[in-house]
């Protein structure tokens, strides 16, 4: 009984706090409409494209409009090795992505974010060199999407805030 009571007000509890979903109004939502505005410049590397297309995905998902913001993001991208065997081998490693990005007003070129992502993943290294190379790979490809995750998020959260200001 108590539960179904915790149940049924905890959508009333959420209302007075002015909790709000970022996407409301689905594709045709001020944020959406805000992202699906956004030109990703070209990112060098095997991580920028991986970044890339992330980015794309989730921005793609929003829709196409007219480019009115242009996405600029430098990674860095390193392989640290921690850890070591009694033969001075690495025993694990530490890939680390990081991005600077800045989303920038296409017809002006004022910057309206400026800010940075970043993730790392860990990796064991074992006797196969091919295994090791495929870990550093899937670690990428898992560190791209983060990167995407993050940035997507935080552009997200600079276009509700336009949207609300320009009420």
């Amino acid at each position: 009984m108590k539960a179904l009571a915790l149940l049924l007000a905890t959508p009333l509890a959420l209302a007075g706090c002015g909790l709000q979903p970022v996407y409301s109004g689905g594709r045709n939502g001020a944020v959406a409409q805000g992202l699906a505005g956004v030109e990703i410049a070209p990112i060098e590397g095997k991580a920028g494209w991986l970044v890339t297309n992330a980015l794309r995905d989730r921005l793609g998902a929003m829709g196409k409009g007219a480019p009115r913001y242009r996405l600029d993001v430098r990674l860095d991208d390193r392989i640290v090795g921690l850890g070591s065997r009694s033969d001075d081998s690495v025993a694990r490693e530490r890939r680390t992505l990081r991005a600077r990005y800045q989303l920038v007003e296409a017809g002006a070129g004022t910057v309206l974010v400026d800010a940075t992502a970043g993730s790392d993943a860990g990796i064991d290294v074992v006797g196969s060199e091919y295994a090791v190379i495929a870990a550093e790979s899937t670690a990428l490809e898992r560190l791209s999407e983060t990167i995407a995750d993050q940035i997507v998020a935080r552009l997200a959260i600079h276009a509700r805030r336009q949207a609300q200001a320009a009420r």
